[in-house]
């Protein structure tokens, strides 16, 4: 059996004016730097905890110093403390669960985008056969909108304008003035795509099957902006979050009593540490449960604007060539 292919060197890579996409040192996989992870302090939690710890501890230290002075009625049996730390448990576990469901489901919807955007890239630069210089710069403008709709996407969801310097290159400035000027950035350009398809549809260089698998990927970046909007808009009730909080704090300085009899003046030292655990997984919650702001924990939604930007103009730069089969110059694979 034989395939027919043409081989592209090196060579033929045009060089990309885009910065490189290596992801920085804080996002890569920790697995051989377990040791270095271990001390990286303005990574954790520590710098938003620290004050309640030490309060926890300072009252673990005066319940130690009054019970040294024969105040015994302040030690109060262990096992009061059991059902209160079994049910605070359980709090502090559906907390964490539910604001690590929100985070992976943003970062879900964001692989959506991804892979919706260079399908549409490449479908749009496959499919339509533009036959002139104009029809080519357009099809070229198109494309853009794909990777802007990302960057819209983003500057949505933190609510902030969008800025001619992320945009620079992929609107035109009348395009960039009326996105400043609607309230949904996101879906304008979904609409300016939507129309674009149409164009081409009406013109001939679309068929109506493509213009319907076309308008499906439109769709599946429509509804992966939901989803991200759904976790933005949808937060954890107010007062679930009063009521653990209250909980946590009465849980830490009670503990004190109940150890004192057994630890003495090691109380403070293990009020800390427990309060360390439980007002650091609390913390934790509080830090991934939006994900798409500009948080040292929130995904990074600038470099994955830039790998779709990325993508495009190396499909651009590569030109016609990137997309069409060529007979001419093949060599064969014999299977």
């Amino acid at each position: 059996m034989t395939f027919p292919f043409r081989t592209r060197t090196a060579s033929d890579r045009p060089p990309s004016s885009l910065p490189s996409l290596d992801i920085p040192p804080e996002r890569q996989s920790v697995k051989s730097r377990w040791f270095r992870t271990l001390v990286r302090w303005p990574d954790s939690v520590i710098s938003e905890i620290w004050r309640r710890v030490a309060l926890c501890g300072g009252v673990g230290w005066l319940v130690s110093w009054g019970y040294s002075q024969g105040w015994g009625q302040l030690a109060q049996p262990g096992v009061a403390n059991v059902v209160p730390s079994l049910v605070l448990g359980l709090l502090l576990v559906f907390r964490t669960n539910t604001a690590y469901d929100r985070f992976w489901e943003g970062r879900k919807s964001w692989g959506r985008i991804v892979n919706a955007s260079r399908n549409l890239i490449r479908q749009l630069l496959v499919a339509v056969q533009p036959q002139t210089a104009q029809e080519q710069q357009h099809q070229h403008q198109a494309i853009r909108l794909v990777a802007s709709f990302a960057i819209a996407t983003k500057q949505h969801l933190r609510s902030e304008p969008l800025l001619p310097g992320e945009l620079e290159g992929l609107l035109t400035p009348h395009q960039f003035k009326i996105l400043t000027g609607v309230n949904h950035p996101p879906l304008q350009l979904a609409v300016w795509l939507d129309d674009y398809l149409q164009q081409q549809r009406r013109r001939g260089n679309l068929d109506a099957v493509q213009v319907t698998g076309l308008m499906a990927l439109i769709s599946e970046l429509i509804d992966a902006l939901g989803a991200c909007e759904r976790i933005l808009k949808t937060p954890v009730p107010l007062a679930y979050s009063i009521h653990l909080k209250q909980l946590l704090l009465i849980y830490c300085l009670a503990l004190p009593f109940t150890l004192v009899a057994e630890l003495g003046w090691l109380t403070g030292l293990a009020a800390a540490l427990v309060s360390f655990t439980m007002l650091g997984i609390e913390a934790i919650a509080l830090e991934i449960e939006n994900p798409f702001g500009r948080d040292r924990h929130d995904l990074p939604l600038e470099y994955i604007c830039a790998t779709i930007r990325r993508n495009m103009e190396d499909l651009i730069q590569l030109g016609p060539a990137c997309g069409r089969w060529e007979d001419e110059g093949i060599e064969t694979l014999h299977l």
